[in-house]
């Protein structure tokens, strides 16, 4: 019995993704860095109550931090609660942070939020270095999920007839 709880501690437990971003934005490269959580914010994103949609990341005076994710406040909580908005630290190398710094002072990059995620028992994030989509790349990425939707139907209908 105690296989399947190691296992389970070693598998990787969603609690929120950010669908839109991967409509909205070109991502290049993701991250995977920590996140300085109060006690009732991880009890609450045990409880899947968490919401990427708005969230960004910025690095301040050499530290990144994250803006607008909003973690629920615990049902169980006390006058001691989180306040659900509030900009939350990540944990990342030196190397990234500066590495991160110098590629979103480039023309049209940003910081998103992708993942939030237990791994090993701890709250990580995947931070996406993205550039914003126009809306003709937007269209494209949709004509492009059509027609591999019509390829798959077609090769399924097809050993239908025979």
């Amino acid at each position: 019995m105690a296989e399947g709880k190691d296992d389970k501690a070693a598998g990787e437990f969603l609690v929120a993704s950010n669908r839109k971003a991967y409509h909205e934005y070109f991502i290049e490269q993701t991250f995977e860095a920590g996140l300085v959580l109060s006690g009732t914010e991880v009890k609450s994103l045990r409880a899947r109550n968490a919401q990427l949609a708005d969230g960004y990341a910025m690095i301040e005076g050499g530290q990144i931090f994250l803006h607008h994710v909003h973690i629920a406040p615990y049902a169980m909580g006390n006058r001691a609660n989180h306040e659900p908005m509030r900009t939350r630290k990540l944990l990342l190398h030196r190397r990234e942070i500066d590495r991160l710094w110098g590629l979103t002072r480039q023309q049209g990059y940003t910081l998103i939020p992708l993942r939030l995620y237990f791994t090993r028992g701890k709250a990580k994030v995947a931070i996406g270095l993205c550039k914003g989509k126009k809306t003709h790349d937007k269209r494209q990425a949709i004509a492009e999920r059509d027609s591999k939707r019509e390829v798959a139907r077609a090769i399924r209908s097809r050993g239908r007839d025979i």
